[in-house]
C-alpha cells in the first residue's frame, strides 16, 4: 500500500524517544519532513533523521513559536506522557496535589499544541492531528486515576476537535496504546512494586508477563512499530473518512460491546 507522504510535513511533540520517536522515523521513512519536539533531545540522537528542538511544551508561548517556525505543517502528533509516579489505589492514597501536573502534561499540553497548529491546518483547508492516548482513559484504570482522568479528558477533546475542524478538511484521531515497553509503563511497575512488601516484589520482565496474560486477549506486548504504523496510516488518504475515533492497538485489551 502507497501512503503518498513523501515531502509532506508533520510535527511530532514527544519525538524523542519511545512511541514518539518510533512515529517520527516511521514519517521520516515515508519521505516526509518531520520537525521533533522534546524537553529532553540528548537521548539516542538521530543521525540523518529528523530534526529535534528542545523545549517545554507546557509552556504556550514555546509551543507557538515552534508552531510558527514549522509554517505550513500537514500533520501534527501529539506523544507525551507522564504517570503521577504513584500507585493510585485506593484513589484517596493519592493527595489532591498529585493532579495538577498530570493532567498538566497529559491534557493541558495537547491543549496547547491543537490550540497553536489548528488555525494553520484550517487554513490550508486539509491535514491531521493524532493525540497518543491510552487504554487507561477508556476503563477507569485504578492504577493512577490522575492519569487515566487525563486522557479520558484528551479522548473527549479529540472529539471536540474533530468536530470543529471537520468542516476545514482537517482530521483528528486518537491513538490508545496497551501494553507497550515504554519509560511511562516501566513507571507504572516502579510505583507498584514499591508498595510491596520486598519478597512479593518482581522484576519488570515478571511483572509484565503477568500482567499482559491477566488483560490482554493475545496475551503479548505491542511494539512502538505497531503505533508508528498506524499513525502513517491516518496520516493518508486512506485514511480520509476516519476522524473522532478512539483506535486501540491493546492485543484486546479493551472492548466495547
Amino acid at each position: 500500500m502507497q501512503m503518498n507522504l513523501a515531502g509532506q510535513k508533520v510535527a511530532v511533540f514527544g519525538a524523542a524517544r519511545g512511541i514518539g520517536r518510533a512515529i517520527s522515523e516511521a514519517f521520516f521513512r515515508e519521505g516526509c519532513v518531520v520537525h521533533g519536539f522534546d524537553r529532553d533531545i540528548g537521548v539516542e540522537p538521530w543521525e540523518n533523521g529528523p530534526a529535534l528542538t528542545a523545549g517545554d511544551a507546557t509552556n504556550y508561548e514555546t509551543v507557538g513559536a515552534f508552531a510558527r517556525g514549522v509554517g505550513e505543517v500537514d500533520h501534527v502528533v501529539f506523544c507525551i506522557g507522564v504517570g503521577s509516579g504513584k500507585f493510585g489505589f485506593p484513589f484517596w492514597k493519592l493527595e489532591p496535589g498529585d493532579w495538577g501536573r498530570v493532567l498538566e502534561v497529559n491534557l493541558i499540553t495537547a491543549v496547547n499544541v491543537a490550540h497553536a497548529f489548528a488555525p494553520i491546518l484550517a487554513a490550508r483547508g486539509r491535514g491531521t492531528f493524532l493525540f497518543l492516548v491510552s487504554v487507561a482513559g477508556q476503563m477507569g484504570s485504578q492504577t493512577d486515576p490522575p492519569y487515566s482522568a487525563a486522557k479520558a479528558g484528551l479522548i473527549n477533546f479529540t472529539q471536540c476537535a474533530a468536530k470543529d475542524l471537520a468542516p476545514y478538511g482537517v482530521r483528528v484521531n486518537a491513538l490508545s496504546p496497551g501494553m507497550v515497553k515504554t519509560d511511562l509503563n516501566e513507571s507504572v511497575w516502579r510505583a507498584g512494586q514499591e508498595r510491596l512488601a520486598s519478597e512479593e516484589r518482581q522484576d519488570y520482565a515478571t511483572w509484565g508477563g503477568e500482567k499482559i496474560r491477566k488483560v490482554s486477549p493475545l496475551g503479548r506486548w505491542q511494539t512502538p512499530a505497531e503505533y508508528a504504523a498506524m499513525a502513517v496510516f491516518l496520516a493518508s488518504e486512506h485514511a480520509m473518512n476516519i476522524t473522532g475515533q478512539t483506535l486501540n492497538i491493546d492485543g484486546g485489551q479493551v472492548m466495547h460491546s
